[in-house]
Formats: structure tokens, sequence, C-alpha cells
């Protein structure tokens, strides 16, 4: 049996947390703890080296945070799927967890069955979300998007000279392109920011933050 169960790895920089959840494991045949860690670094360099079933992440940790980790796991461990538990429940912080690859969010109020079930879906491939992260993304889903969002790389470079106050042709030095290429990416820029003339789009780049 012992082989047949599913590997866990714990990622969470509270000692007492990550002790009362190797004790939850130790209440089912079927999950086994292989390692710990307590920062994002441990637990990319861990997960390398143990190739874990399942990770339980936690999202604030001490230097790289658990989706920059989740992320590099992702990425190195291709098998390993990354759950998260976690006690915050903010729109951003679900949805930056999920684009980094993580099978499901869970909060740690979570009852001690309903996450050893978790963890066996994890396993298997199947998503979980609590009832709060299905709401904050249906939420999220349900705003307009960003001003800007869908600026190429190229126009929000583009914008940033702009908000400097380089013309075309400086702009067009800047980057190594032709004037009438700069020309079409600033028509472009204006459209997408709904912008009259290229004062505004300036003006609307320092309010919404596009020029960084």
């Amino acid at each position: 049996m012992a082989n047949m169960s599913i590997r866990v790895m714990i990622v969470d920089d509270h000692a007492m947390f990550r002790s009362g959840l190797a004790a939850f494991l130790l209440a089912y045949d079927d999950l086994e703890l292989v390692g710990e860690a307590r920062t994002g670094e441990e637990a990319v360099a861990l997960c390398s080296q143990l190739q874990p079933d399942v990770v339980l992440m936690d999202l604030i940790l001490p230097g790289m945070d658990g989706a920059a980790a989740t992320q590099e796991i992702r990425h190195s461990c291709s098998r390993t799927q990354v759950l998260v538990l976690t006690s915050f429940k903010e729109e951003d912080l679900v949805q930056k967890a999920l684009r980094a690859g993580a099978i499901g969010y869970l909060l740690k109020d979570i009852l001690a069955d309903e996450l050893a079930q978790a963890i066996r879906l994890a396993h298997a491939g199947q998503s979980i979300l609590s009832p709060e992260a299905a709401q904050a993304l249906i939420h999220a889903a349900a705003q307009p998007p960003a001003l800007g969002y869908d600026l190429s790389e190229r126009e929000r470079q583009v914008l940033a000279l702009m908000v400097k106050g380089l013309n075309n042709a400086e702009i067009a030095r800047q980057l190594v392109v032709s004037l009438s290429t700069v020309k079409h990416h600033v028509s472009h820029i204006l459209s997408k920011l709904g912008a009259g003339n290229r004062a505004e789009a300036v003006a609307l780049a320092v309010q919404h933050h596009l020029d960084n």
C-alpha cells in the first residue's frame, strides 16, 4: 500500500502550521509526507530533489512568494501538482496563483477530510476551488478589463517614451525603427486607450500607470 500513497510536500513559513499539516497527513493511509519547506526557494529546490505528487503551497512566504514558487515548480517538476492552501482570498491572489499553474486554491479553515479529498483530486489532475476562491474568480470575470490591457509590449514602450516627452522622430531613433512604424504604434495606442490626441493618451498613461 505504501508505494501507492500520494507523496505530499508542505510549503509554509509557520512551523506550527507545518506541524499541524504533518500530523493531519498521518491520519490517512494513502497520504505520505515527503518534505517540508519554509520559503519559495526551498520549495523549488526540494521539489526537484523529492519529486512529490502534490505540494501544499502557502502564498505569502519570505523571499520568493508562493505564486512564483508554483510557477517554478510547474516548470521544473511538471508531474507535480500544486494545491494552494492559504488564509487569503483576494481576487488578485487567486488569479495570480492559478495563472502560475496551481491546480486548486483552498483556504486554511478547510476541514481535514475535505483537504484529504482535495489532495486526491489534485493528484488525479482535477482542479478544486474553495467557494471563496470561486466567487473571487466570478467577480473578477464580471469586471471590465483594465485600461491598456490590450497594449502590446512594443506599444507600451512607445507609450512610455511619449510620457517622457519624446516626439515620433525621437522615439524612432530610440527604438531603432522607422518613423512610419512609430506613427502606426501611436495610432494604435490612441485607439486602444480611447484617447482623442497624444496629450490625452499621455495623461491616461500616467493616471493608470501604463508607462511602467
